[in-house]
């Protein structure tokens, strides 16, 4: 009888942490994030970006010698309109694997059906000068007279590498419009998924990022008129803007 009795407890506590839901049955489960990166579907990994030569849209050969970016408040909004934004921001070297996946300590949520949305650099309130002394170290900050805050993407590289070679300078953050005065637009892009992601366990969720649409939509990017300096170029800061919006997608949820 006492056996039976111990056998019965660890059973109710099983249970109970399995459930762990506030009684409407929903489970409370946790959610990472893992971003991979690809030039039309081809593969781009610390291994191989520096050695690739790719093609872009208007058809010129390229390759890449850095490539970093800054995403923030990645949120997930469940059928009832709530919404659940995850501490933190992402900073992603190319060049360094552990800074591919995203991970909070405030990453439990209920069980349920979602979609996602982060915002692409910073928000204006949180681009704020000097603000995060990670990237600061990182030299990631915006020239103050181009309107300061942070880099939102560093792309790096060479084109026309099959015929005569010249630099790019792919740099993306605050537009500055005009001079004389100075006057700034915030430049940052919100990047929303349609597809709605049922979470029922652990999860973790596969961002793509697909580097070619850097210069193909909706602006086909030409790097012989657009290669450097086009940190202070309004136009290039906007167009930037726009492409941004196709870069990533959705990949596979794993649980």
């Amino acid at each position: 009888m006492k056996n039976l009795f111990w056998h019965l407890l660890l059973t109710v506590l099983i249970f109970s942490c399995n459930d762990d839901n506030d009684g409407n049955g929903l489970r409370n489960i946790t959610v990472d994030f893992k971003f991979t990166h690809t030039w039309d579907g081809a593969v781009i990994n610390d291994s191989n970006f520096t050695t690739s030569v790719v093609t872009n849209a208007n058809g010129e050969t390229m390759t890449i010698a850095r490539l970093r970016y800054l995403i923030s408040r990645i949120e997930l909004f469940n059928t009832q309109g709530d919404s659940f934004t995850f501490d933190g921001y992402k900073f992603t070297d190319l060049s360094d694997t552990t800074t591919y996946d995203f991970s909070t300590n405030n990453a439990i949520i209920p069980s349920g059906t979602y979609t996602l949305r982060f915002i692409w650099g910073f928000n204006e309130e949180d681009n704020l000068d000097g603000a995060y002394p990670d990237l600061n170290s990182a030299s990631w900050n915006w020239p103050e007279m181009l309107g300061g805050g942070y880099h939102f993407l560093q792309l790096d590289g060479m084109y026309n590498v099959d015929s005569s070679p010249s630099p790019y300078n792919f740099h993306n953050g605050t537009a500055r419009l005009s001079t004389n005065p100075n006057v700034f637009e915030q430049n940052f892009a919100t990047i929303e998924f349609p597809e709605e992601i049922v979470l029922s366990e652990n999860a973790t969720i596969e961002i793509v990022m697909d580097i070619a649409e850097f210069f193909k939509n909706p602006n086909t990017w030409n790097l012989n008129v657009l290669d450097t300096p086009l940190m202070p170029n309004y136009n290039a800061q906007k167009m930037m803007q726009e492409n941004v919006r196709t870069v990533f997608s959705l990949g596979t949820v794993s649980q």
